[in-house]
């Protein structure tokens, strides 16, 4: 799997408006800015990035994922 082949799947199963991903092929680092992280702890929005990559997650295709949440409000901040 390529940093662009993962963005990919994160994008189609969640609205972001902005993603990075950077990593070595097994261990995987994501910046993910999307709206629906609204009122949602780092938990629950780190939960529904993994939902989106389901049998991957589970069949250690992906291995590691180190994310960074946050909803456009908080990503205007930075």
């Amino acid at each position: 799997m390529t940093a662009d082949q993962l963005q990919q799947l994160i994008a189609a199963g969640l609205p972001c408006e902005h993603i990075e991903v950077t990593g070595d092929g097994r261990h995987w680092a994501a910046v993910i800015v999307s709206p629906e992280f609204e009122g949602m702890r780092a938990i629950a929005r780190h939960k529904r990035v993994y939902a989106t990559l389901g049998a991957r997650i589970q069949s250690d295709e992906v291995h590691a994922l180190s994310m960074k949440t946050y909803t456009p409000a908080e990503w205007a901040g930075k």
